[in-house]
């Protein structure tokens, strides 16, 4: 039985994309500690990288050269300043040259040592190679990114720095039925089984402090997305909208913090039609800053990373202006369980299961958080998370240009409406009348994404990314 943290599923770390950007830059930093390992680092005098299936053919729209680069010279994804990482790549491209491990410098030509192999490997439809040579040997490693920043190596070992792989949580589990029985069984809410799984991992002020860290990178994004106007990079001129949003709706109030910006939110007037501007403002906001490769979180993948956090701020101003803390912490914990339900019964990556797999399991990640919430049972809180999955089945995944911005920005608002419309049915819902069960839902999930073609599946080769291209734009 796989255990998964809360803090697998919510990642702090570099847009645009989990799988495609930061799941290369925690392989190259795998890669780098095997290089340690053998001894081989301070004798590489040569390092070329393979990209293979759905890697090469969106890697140039979703940075996964400038990601695996990043990881080769040592930066971090979760802490290097953001504005630092345009210098560091310029510095490669310039000189031609890597800093290694930020310990040994070696020549590097990003346009002849990173190659774009447009065959897939068997294993998984990212892979990516590197290979490290000096005067007397030859290392080659291969990983694979699984989706929402997972690498694994084909034995399907998964690659983490935390120990969760060497405890046994106190309430396994390995599908909604047993997290159900869970909950029956202890009297307890979904957020407060997960939080006793946890505790084994860390503190409970551990929890609390890394949870708020994760809600706090959260709110920035959005403070930033809603206070920065211009264009996305990239190519397609694709204009932010959620400064001028936010602008409508705000009024003339003023704030100094991100803080004091919530308090304002909840003194403005809150009507139908604002409610959907607000919510879809505070995801266009946290996936433009997302496309500009900004910091977000994982939840579960950046691509659809502004569905949660949209859900918990719509849960905040609107609906329970009074909640702290512990009602964020409530909600991250039942979301990044439901998530982890989905990666172990399906996928969470879009080049294995379409965009049904990020949009669609954020969305019924959400929409159980809130549901749990608003006072929902066990029982109801997976009703909503089935509901919103439901509605999400098919979605495929077509960027155009290989670009995270259309049509991913917009739907991580779609999904984010869809996800409180899911909690406030199952609300309504009595368990004993339910037809569908959140795992038939998951396996239904997994069925078509196995099912649909892979133009569909993060290859920009199918959908609205040949029915519409850069020229166009």
């Amino acid at each position: 039985m796989e255990q998964i943290s809360v803090f697998d599923m919510l990642k702090i770390g570099v847009g645009p994309s989990s799988s495609h950007t930061l799941g290369p830059w925690r392989a190259a930093e795998a890669f780098l500690k095997e290089l340690r390992t053998h001894n081989y680092l301070l004798k590489t005098n040569h390092l070329r990288v393979d990209l293979y299936g759905s890697l090469s053919l969106t890697g140039k729209g979703h940075a996964t050269d400038l990601a695996t680069m990043l990881g080769l010279s040592g930066a971090d994804p979760e802490y290097v300043p953001i504005e630092s990482l345009d210098v560091i790549i310029t510095a490669i491209t310039n000189n031609q040259e890597l800093y290694l491990g930020n310990e040994h410098m070696i020549k590097f030509n990003p346009k002849e040592d990173i190659v774009f192999n447009r065959n897939f490997l068997p294993f998984h439809a990212n892979g990516l190679s590197f290979t490290a040579q000096g005067d007397d040997f030859s290392y080659t490693s291969t990983f694979y990114s699984v989706g929402g920043g997972f690498i694994v190596k084909e034995e399907q070992e998964r690659i983490t720095t935390d120990n969760v792989k060497d405890v046994l949580f106190p309430f396994p589990t390995d599908n909604a039925k047993e997290l159900l029985e869970h909950c029956n069984n202890q009297d307890k809410k979904i957020s407060q089984i997960v939080y006793e799984n946890e505790k084994v991992l860390r503190s409970e002020e551990e929890i609390h402090h890394q949870l708020m860290r994760i809600w706090n990178t959260m709110l920035e994004c959005t403070y930033i997305g809603c206070h920065t106007e211009g264009v996305l990079p990239g190519g397609l001129h694709v204009r932010r909208r959620a400064y001028n949003i936010h602008k409508n709706l705000i009024g003339v109030v003023t704030y100094d913090s991100p803080k004091n910006w919530l308090n304002a939110i909840k003194k403005t007037d809150i009507k139908f039609r604002e409610i959907l501007k607000w919510v879809s403002c505070f995801s266009l906001a946290i996936n433009e800053v997302n496309a500009s490769l900004g910091r977000v979180v994982t939840a579960p993948t950046n691509g659809s990373a502004g569905v949660i956090p949209a859900v918990l701020l719509y849960y905040l101003t609107i609906e329970n202006q009074e909640a702290g803390d512990a009602e964020i912490i409530q909600f991250l914990l039942v979301a990044g369980e439901i998530g982890s339900l989905f990666k172990k019964g399906a996928t969470i990556s879009a080049a294995m299961g379409g965009c049904q797999a990020e949009i669609g399991v954020s969305s019924a990640m959400a929409a159980g958080a809130l549901c749990e919430l608003l006072g929902g049972t066990a029982e109801q809180a997976l009703i909503a998370a089935e509901i919103a999955m439901e509605h999400h089945l098919g979605l495929t995944c077509d960027p155009i240009g290989g670009l995270v911005q259309i049509p991913c920005i917009e739907r991580n608002a779609m999904g984010a409406i869809k996800a409180i419309n899911a909690a406030e049915l199952a609300l309504e819902t009595d368990p004993k009348n339910v037809k569908v069960p959140l795992d038939k839902v998951i396996d239904t999930m997994w069925q078509t994404a196995k099912d649909m073609n892979s133009k569909y599946k993060e290859t920009s080769e199918g959908g609205l990314a040949v029915a519409v291209n850069i020229a166009d734009c």
